[in-house]
């Protein structure tokens, strides 16, 4: 592996031209941040458009965004932590690290009374299911049962941050097929059982503050509030209207390791660049072992199971989502993997991921650069936000090809 050998100017200049279209025309985001890393440094970061369209305050590089389902990976190396450190056994009954995994039964579908039919699940669940998604868990916005639990039983939104909100059944027995959904906060719960410690105590001890990582936490100071960017909702006629009203709670019930953190693109690249670093931090620290980090990056879902597309069950949430259709993609400790090289240039093997606002990052340990575009738009798989992460993406990759 080595470093980009294309002048990071030159990879600056591509992707920022990217970055400023963005905030302008009819298929426009409000505001953007992006960044672009490699091994030794951020060679990029910028901004286009504003925090709030109904306000005049612009975007800025230090901008705080709601990260979403970004957190899922920053709570999935607190649990490798505990691995390296024989606390957590990933094939053990997660249930021994939080006992409330013990009672959860799978749902058969509905009665006739209109009642959920459930039963108790075939084997345990473990650590590595909740890491690779595969417990049975799942999300309203991306499952029809689910969102009939919310819809007629009163099922909490997880954006409550609420425990009720996690007390859900199965959708099927553990290991048994892959589906999106809370896996990654109850992996939190179990860093929790293991250290007697909340997970926002945990990661910032173990791995934001060894990474300089000072914006980010579950509860937003008040001059991260500031600087935070408004939630935005597209319609179908594809204007854009602020909500300033919607916010993960600073003071959460639970500290949700699925999607519950605040961070700016800025500290979230130092996380990436430590990933491309064999688990290393700018100043040597070594947050996970090289060898931990080669165990991680591989395929974990068993046998030939792949991942699916997310269906938009909830409109106003989500659009139907996949990324790089056709293409099989399998799941790491905790991302997921593209198993060909992806149209932007991006080769077989790398991570990435997402977050419901439309934020999208990868980790290219192969070429040793990543990249982290954020905005605050809702329903995710914004098509706008979607061309421009991928156009963002792809310019890196044409300048690294000279």
């Amino acid at each position: 592996m080595s470093t980009p050998t294309v002048g990071s100017q030159q990879i600056a200049a591509a992707a920022d031209a990217v970055v400023q279209r963005m905030s302008a025309g009819d298929d426009r985001v409000p505001g953007v941040v992006a960044g672009v890393t490699t091994d030794r440094e951020t060679i990029y970061l910028g901004h286009s458009g504003s925090r709030a369209l109904d306000e005049p305050a612009a975007m800025t590089d230090d901008t705080v965004f709601a990260i979403f389902s970004t957190t899922k990976a920053i709570a999935g190396t607190a649990a490798l932590q505990l691995v390296e450190r024989g606390e957590l056994d990933l094939d053990a009954p997660a249930k021994e690290y939080d006992p409330r995994l013990g009672e959860v039964e799978v749902i058969e579908g509905f009665g006739d009374d209109g009642q959920p039919r459930l039963r108790a699940p075939e084997s345990d669940i473990t650590t590595r299911q909740l890491l690779t998604h595969t417990a049975g868990f799942g999300y309203d916005f991306f499952n029809e049962t689910y969102a009939r639990l919310a819809t007629e039983h009163g099922q909490p939104s997880i954006i409550t941050a609420s425990m009720a909100s996690l007390r859900t059944p199965l959708l099927f027995d553990p290991g048994t097929r892959w589906e999106y959904g809370t896996n990654m906060d109850w992996a939190g719960l179990v860093v929790e059982g293991i250290t007697g410690k909340r997970l926002g105590e945990v990661i910032t001890e173990r791995i934001l503050d060894p990474l300089g990582m000072s914006d980010t936490a579950f509860t937003r100071t008040d001059s991260m509030r500031q600087r935070s960017a408004t939630m935005h909702h597209r319609g179908a006629d594809g204007c854009l209207t602020p909500d300033h009203d919607f916010a993960l709670p600073d003071d959460p019930e639970v500290h949700m390791g699925g999607h519950g953190l605040y961070s700016t693109v800025g500290d979230y690249l130092k996380f990436i660049r430590m990933w491309i670093n064999d688990g290393r931090s700018d100043a040597g620290d070594q947050i996970l072992r090289p060898e931990t980090v080669e165990l991680a990056e591989r395929n974990h879902l068993p046998g030939d199971m792949k991942i699916t597309a997310l269906p938009g069950v909830i409109p106003s949430l989500s659009n139907d989502a996949e990324f790089f259709p056709g293409m099989p993609k399998s799941w790491a400790l905790s991302f997921m993997i593209n198993e060909e090289q992806a149209p932007t240039g991006r080769p077989a093997g790398s991570l990435a991921w997402a977050g419901l606002a439309n934020l999208y990052y990868w980790i290219d340990r192969r070429n040793r650069i990543g990249g982290y575009w954020a905005t605050q738009i809702l329903p995710f798989a914004d098509a706008s936000a979607v061309v421009g992460y991928l156009d963002f993406e792809t310019a890196v990759y044409n300048t690294l090809a000279g």
